[in-house]
């Protein structure tokens, strides 16, 4: 049966609502925060009806949980693959960390809004968001780590964990400055490159 395109518009224009609604979510936490980022509010800075928010989203919970995941998933679209396509340790780990603060200082927006979220979980609110925001980001550094370590691009005394843990916390301290007019993201990056590479580069004779 040939479809007469009235399903695919309709799926169009929901994807389009959607994604409306999820970029004034993210504007609306970033601005006041999670526990003031009510469905009202976010349904006024559209425009639109509380319930047209509700048709789309199962409630607040669903709503900050797309946020959560389209801005994970759109950083590691922009970065992994430039981090993987790197053939030395050091142009990895440098890769690493610019493409990390480069993803930030592109969307403040974006991780603002992470971080209120991050940080209604850690203080108890009702949240969707319950895990550790970098386990698994640690875990997948550590593997590159120790990936370049064994093909000897890298020093072989230093725990590759507690390396990745240690970049995971430089970077994820970010996005709290942000906002900070006297906060220079990128000599910061090239700080924390320079930190690092001293930290684990083979030294040569």
């Amino acid at each position: 049966m040939r479809s007469d395109g009235k399903d695919d518009s309709r799926t169009f224009v929901s994807s389009a609502r959607r994604a409306q609604i999820v970029e004034a979510a993210i504007e609306t936490v970033a601005e006041v925060g999670y526990a003031k980022a009510s469905l009202s509010r976010i349904a006024l800075r559209l425009g639109i009806s509380k319930g047209v928010i509700s048709y789309h989203f199962a409630g607040k919970d669903d709503l900050i949980a797309e946020i959560v995941s389209q801005v994970l998933q759109g950083a590691r679209a922009d970065m992994q693959p430039r981090i993987e396509a790197q053939t030395t340790g050091p142009a990895m780990l440098r890769t690493y960390i610019e493409s990390n603060l480069e993803f930030m200082r592109d969307h403040p927006k974006e991780l603002s809004a992470v971080v209120e979220i991050v940080r209604a979980a850690i203080a108890g609110a009702k949240s969707p968001f319950t895990g550790p925001p970098s386990d698994g980001a640690v875990q997948f550094l550590a593997e590159l780590l120790t990936r370049f370590q064994t093909a000897g691009d890298f020093r072989t005394d230093f725990d590759p964990t507690a390396i990745a843990i240690a970049i995971r916390a430089v970077i994820d301290g970010v996005p709290g400055r942000l906002a900070d007019p006297e906060f220079d993201i990128d000599q910061y990056a090239r700080e924390i490159v320079a930190i690092f590479d001293r930290a684990t580069c083979v030294t040569r004779s």
